[in-house]
Parts: structure tokens; C-alpha cells; sequence
């Protein structure tokens, strides 16, 4: 753990202490079910896969920062006293291993297990765990060779919305529906001047949740050129790169297993983790996303900016000339297309429902776009014409349907509404 993770986890302790080390007449009882109420809640606790904290753990920091006359380094976390020795293996043992790993430099730990006990290097009662075996080596430098450096340059999008940056954070618990929930930060950074388009917490980390976000993001900064993202499934999604091409926006992938890449938005998560998740309060998910725009338009956006030397907002809108507005019809891109035969009887099948479609695309097959949340609303397109919004098949209507020599319509409207008459149908 670097020294800034070691500060940024003194900063989260100091966030769970702060109202009990500062309070000046807090009685017992109050004090205790302060720190009832801290054991209680979920936390999302800086490199940690732990929610929860105990007394004992608040007690000691409490004690610490005390001692210490409120010395921010005392609630530094403490390394192990024996940070590179065996707790499962005695040292003859592990002064063998290391010598027989020099022997054989490129031998499986399968393998140096076999050869300690053919040799008879193993102490008597030690047992021999491969992951014991593998984790003493790897502390000592001794599993893999060190790959080749690569060369590896910062760089900085030359103006606003040339490069933006995206990626999914894990967030905190939330209660929905009377139950807990996970959360996940969905945010773009714009690279030039590290201003957030668009970032807000969902109850998914899928396609339709990121394109949600994307779709937010366009519509407030406009559009970039460039889109650089992860590998994940909504990432790698034939729909986005649908949506981004048609938008005029190259969507970029990062290299796999290479998060040095997407290093500014990696950084502005850890600013959230450590700046905006301790002292938020809420409960519910809208109050968490109301909290985090809260803190991006009002606090981070018109702060001065370590890297830039400017604030986002201040270095985002020095350049408006350079800045590409989203289309009227924005919502249109973002629609799904499907492919549909229209049947001689022009009628189109689609997702169980029956609809007819006009006349002259009869025996075509044509593209119906629509969003999942209005699967209803179709419109029908061919040889990139619209042809309109398609409607659903009234079976009714259709057997009082008339045609004249023409081929044309005419509905014939009873004075019973059923069209019979004289045993027929009209």
C-alpha cells in the first residue's frame, strides 16, 4: 500500500471518528450509540471488500488519534511486523524454498512442491500448501520474471470533447423496496479538461443503465469525437457501436488488463471514494444520486484542478467554438433495430404482436426501430425511407374493410357496429 492509499485510508477513519474525538460534552450514552449506529451501517471502505466495522476497530482509532494530540498519521494503517516470513512454513523450510526457486527459476509451484519433498527439504510436521508456497514466493520477487517495460506516455486530449473517457465504479449498498441493493457508478470524464458530462449510480452495470448515462451526457455536453471504454459486455455491445457510429463518435476500446489508459476517470473514482462517499447520508438511491450531482456541479466542477491548473467548468467552456451539439432528435440513435418480412397480407409479427405495416412494403423486409421502455411505439423504415409508426392489427375493424376496383379502402360502419348483413360479411 502506496503512502497516498495509507492517507486516504486515515482520511475515511477519521470521517467515522470526526463527530466523537470533536465533540466537547458528549456523554456516555450518547457516545455509545454513536458508534452503535457506525457498527450498523454499510460502508464502502477504501481497498477493502469489508462493509461493516466494529467496535473495536472504532474504539482503537478513537484511542489512537488521542494519543497522538489528533496526528492524522496515527489512523495510517499498520503492515504486519513479519511482512515477508511464513506463518505456515518454519524458516529451514523457506530458506530451502528460496534456494531450490534459484535452481529452478521457471518451475510450477506443482513442481517445487514435488522436488522439496523428493529432496527431503521439508521440516518435519510443515505441510505444503500450494497457495502458502506461491504467495512466500511471490512476496520474495520469485514467481514471474519482470515483463519488459513499456513505453508508456501521458497525454491530453488537445481541446473539450476531442477525448472522453468512461467506466463503471462499484458503489455502496442502498435500500430499495426494503431490501439492500448494489450500486454502480456510471461516469464520463472529458480528458481535456477533466469535467464530468454525466455520472449517477444504478441499481446495474448493463447496456441499457450505460447507455442511459451516455445518452444524459450528450444531451448536457454534447457530442465527443472520440469515446474510450472498458471491455466490458455493455462496452462490447453491437448496439452502442451502432449508436456511436451513427452519432459520428469512434468508439475506442482499451487494451485488456491495461487500466493505465483510462487513468483520469480511475482517478476521479478514487476522489469519489474518498471525498463524496463519507459524508454522504442518504438512504435511498434518488438521494444518492441527488447528493452526487450536488457535489460534481457545485463543488468539483469549479474547483482548481492540480493537473490542469484550472477548474473543469472554466477549462470545458474556453473552447465552446470547438464543441459539437446533439442532434433534435437525439432519442432516435439510441433506439434498437430489428429486422421483419412484411407478410403478403402486410401484416409484421414482432415481440408476440401482430402489426400491420402500408402497402408498398409488402413482401420487403424492413427495419423496425423502438426503445425497450415504449416497445409499443415502432417506426418502420426500408431502404432508409420512414414509412411511419406502425399500428397494431384490429381484427374488428379489418372485416369491415371495403375495396373498390382501385385496391383503395373503404370502411363500412353499421348502424349494429358488427358490419353483418344478409348472413354476410362485408
Amino acid at each position: 500500500m502506496t503512502k497516498n492509499d495509507k492517507r486516504d485510508v486515515a482520511v475515511f477513519r477519521y470521517s467515522i471518528i470526526s463527530d466523537l474525538v470533536n465533540a466537547r460534552d458528549l456523554t456516555w450514552g450518547e457516545q455509545e450509540r454513536l458508534i452503535r449506529e457506525k457498527c450498523l451501517r454499510k460502508w464502502s471502505i477504501p481497498f477493502s471488500e469489508k462493509t461493516r466495522i466494529s467496535r473495536g476497530c472504532v474504539l482503537n482509532w478513537i484511542k489512537a488519534y488521542k494519543d497522538s494530540n489528533g496526528d492524522i498519521r496515527s489512523l495510517y494503517p499498520r503492515g504486519r511486523k513479519d511482512k515477508g516470513k511464513s506463518r505456515a512454513m518454519d524458516e529451514d523450510t523457506c530458506l530451502s524454498l528460496l534456494q531450490l526457486r534459484k535452481q529452478m527459476p521457471t518451475a510450477t509451484v506443482p513442481i517445487l512442491m514435488d522436488e522439496m519433498i523428493a529432496r527431503d527439504l521439508v521440516t518435519p510436521g510443515v505441510e505444503l500448501k500450494s497457495s502458502t508456497v506461491y504467495r512466500f514466493l511471490n512476496q520474495h520477487g520469485m514467481m514471474r520474471q519482470k515483463p519488459p517495460a513499456e513505453d508508456r506516455r501521458k497525454f491530453e486530449a488537445p481541446g473539450p470533447n476531442e477525448l472522453w473517457q468512461s467506466d463503471v465504479m462499484h458503489g455502496p449498498r442502498i435500500e430499495v423496496d426494503g431490501k439492500l441493493r448494489k450500486t454502480y457508478l456510471i461516469a464520463i470524464i472529458d480528458d481535456h479538461s477533466r469535467l464530468i458530462p454525466h455520472g449517477e449510480f444504478y441499481l446495474s452495470e448493463g447496456l441499457s443503465s450505460y447507455l442511459d448515462a451516455l445518452e444524459q451526457a450528450f444531451l448536457k455536453r454534447g457530442l465527443p469525437r472520440k469515446l474510450y471504454v472498458d471491455n466490458g459486455p455493455a462496452f462490447r455491445s453491437k448496439h452502442l457501436e451502432y449508436i456511436t457510429a451513427s452519432l459520428n463518435v469512434a468508439l475506442i476500446h482499451a487494451r485488456p488488463y491495461m487500466p493505465q489508459g483510462k487513468g483520469k476517470i480511475e482517478r476521479w473514482f478514487k476522489t469519489v471514494r474518498t471525498n463524496f462517499l463519507p459524508r454522504f447520508r442518504g438512504h435511498s438511491l434518488l438521494e444518492l444520486n441527488e447528493a452526487l450531482d450536488l457535489w460534481i456541479n457545485e463543488g468539483y466542477h469549479h474547483k482548481k484542478h492540480s493537473a490542469t491548473g484550472q477548474s473543469p467548468f472554466e477549462r470545458f467552456t474556453s473552447q465552446l467554438q470547438c464543441l459539437r451539439s446533439a442532434p433534435e432528435n437525439l432519442r432516435d440513435y439510441f433506439r434498437k433495430v430489428a429486422r421483419r418480412k412484411v407478410a403478403k397480407d402486410r401484416s409484421i409479427t414482432f415481440n408476440g404482436k401482430l402489426y400491420e405495416a402500408p402497402v408498398p412494403l409488402i413482401g420487403n423486409r424492413v427495419e423496425l426501430l423502438y426503445h425497450d421502455h415504449d416497445p409499443d411505439h415502432i417506426e418502420v423504415k426500408w431502404k432508409n425511407k420512414s414509412y411511419g409508426i406502425l399500428r397494431p392489427v384490429d381484427l374488428h375493424i379489418n372485416c369491415r374493410v371495403k375495396r373498390d376496383d382501385n385496391n383503395q379502402n373503404d370502411v363500412i360502419i353499421t348502424t349494429d357496429g358488427l358490419g353483418y348483413k344478409g348472413g354476410s360479411l362485408l
